[in-house]
């Protein structure tokens, strides 16, 4: 049946909920793009063979079968577009350096569109709040307070904050930080929120 591996790349992205991205399934591409190009080299013989014999009979399987390949075209499209959006939001939830488990689901041209992507986040952010710059990624969601009491998942080495005072980040150390300073290595894994 026609269309079944490109409907099959939108139900295995329906699947997945939001901020998970599924290993780029290039097989079910490639099988897509061949059947595509089969319908097309199809509808090619037929459309000229009904103009040269006049064959009118063959215009409804012509029009079917590009249909299938316009249908075919949708589905890759939404397919490559929803995973660009979900690795936009990646960006934005993990910071410039993504965790191998979720690089290893991306293709190299995916990789390629993040690098672009990070550099013109980068590039805006610096061009905003005078010399320094601002990051727009941080405090996504309104703070309740200021200052947050953090434990260390990993060793992370000296980290400072902005009165110049430099702090060890040691494992299962556990520290009473301004919130902002702190809230992307919350996501990269570096820090863990105490909740008391």
């Amino acid at each position: 049946m026609f269309c079944e591996k490109a409907v099959e790349l939108i139900r295995e992205l329906h699947r997945m909920s939001d901020g998970q991205l599924p290993a780029f399934n290039e097989d079910s591409i490639r099988q897509v793009l061949e059947e595509m190009k089969a319908l097309y080299e199809q509808n090619q013989s037929d459309v000229s063979e009904a103009k040269t014999e006049g064959k009118s009979e063959l215009i409804p399987t012509i029009k079917f079968r590009h249909c299938c390949l316009l249908r075919n075209q949708r589905c890759i499209t939404a397919y490559l577009y929803d995973r660009l959006l979900r690795i936009r939001a990646l960006r934005w939830e993990y910071g410039s350096v993504l965790p191998t488990t979720i690089r290893f689901h991306m293709c190299a041209e995916e990789l390629e569109w993040f690098n672009q992507y990070k550099k013109s986040l980068a590039t805006y952010m610096r061009s905003l709040g005078g010399e320094e710059g601002l990051d727009i990624t941080q405090d996504m969601k309104p703070p309740k307070s200021l200052y947050i009491e953090v434990r260390c998942l990993k060793d992370h080495g000296e980290f400072e904050i902005d009165d110049g005072t430099v702090i060890l980040l040691k494992k299962n150390s556990q520290h009473f930080l301004p919130r902002w300073k702190c809230e992307q290595l919350i996501r990269q894994g570096v820090l863990e929120h105490v909740i008391s």
